[in-house]
């Protein structure tokens, strides 16, 4: 059961993730990925607190479920953007344009998306797909490894991009599912 917007533990924990960020881009701009590394793990290890205490405890929010997502955007698309162009990152380790091109444009395919079916059909619910989820952890592996200084980063940010793909893909088609039979199915992208 979700409650109306309540400043709960959980939507407190989202907040501090989006307010890790300006913290996280500095730490990459002044040469410290090591600084960076810590943020990064903070906000990962709060992203999976909050959704532990409020499905524990039945702390869900309206609220929760836009800043939670809202955080993990923020953090994933400053990352993937300050990986790309900061000079600090090594070069042979900093992100070739093409990756957060992708990663960033999936992300705002499935937000327009989610909010054209919304303004039609009055709700969205959307539900992250098992590639989906392989997408997320890739492209927090290639954040990590990046920040470790990892030799074969590579390899992970094209195995990120790949899945990126093929979950845009994935989102695209449901999408069009849900828009296309609004009327006759419940509205819910999984």
């Amino acid at each position: 059961m979700m409650t109306h917007n309540k400043m709960n533990i959980p939507n407190k924990l989202s907040i501090m993730r989006i307010v890790l960020v300006p913290f996280f881009i500095g730490s990459i701009i002044y040469s410290r990925l090591d600084i960076a590394f810590i943020f990064f793990f903070i906000a990962v290890l709060s992203d999976g607190l909050d959704g532990f205490i409020a499905r524990a405890t039945n702390q869900k929010t309206q609220l929760g479920t836009i800043l939670d997502p809202l955080a993990d955007k923020l953090l994933l698309m400053s990352a993937f953007i300050c990986l790309s162009v900061a000079v600090s990152v090594p070069a042979h380790l900093r992100l070739p344009p093409y990756v957060p091109i992708i990663v960033i444009s999936r992300d705002a395919m499935i937000v327009l998306g989610s909010i054209i079916i919304h303004l039609i059909t009055g709700s969205v619910k959307v539900e992250p797909s098992a590639v989906g989820k392989a997408t997320t952890f890739f492209q927090m592996m290639t954040i990590v490894s990046i920040l470790l200084k990892f030799k074969y980063s590579f390899i992970v940010w094209n195995i990120a991009t790949v899945l990126t793909v093929v979950s845009g893909i994935d989102y695209l088609i449901k999408g069009s599912r849900l828009f296309n039979g609004s009327h006759q199915a419940p509205r819910k992208m999984v």
